[in-house]
């Protein structure tokens, strides 16, 4: 009798050590998959971002251009009123001068 329990005892430990064994190396592979899909993920996250930053990008470059373009026109237009008004001041004063 005491040789089945013996017997029992020893291949419950045996069974505990096996799943144990298992278990790690179930737990290994499946770290390494976890490791492999986050990296995916970071990878495909990181490529998104590329993706829409360079999009970003141009965006900010034609707004900026746009915005460039429409100052320019502005300081232009506002370079000949002013060229324009001292020009007539100048010639007012002279007529002045002239005449006075």
């Amino acid at each position: 009798m005491e040789a089945k329990i013996e017997s029992r005892i020893s291949y419950l430990l045996a069974g505990i050590g096996v799943g144990a064994i298992g278990g790690l190396i179930a737990a290994l592979l499946a770290r390494k998959e976890t490791r492999e899909k986050v990296l995916e993920r970071g990878t495909k996250s990181l490529d998104y971002l590329k993706e829409r930053g360079q999009k970003f990008r141009e965006s900010a470059k034609d707004a900026v251009k746009k915005g460039k373009n429409l100052i320019g026109c502005q300081c232009q237009e506002s370079v000949e009123s002013t060229a324009e008004g001292e020009r007539q001041a100048y010639e007012e004063e002279r007529r002045e001068g002239m005449g006075g």
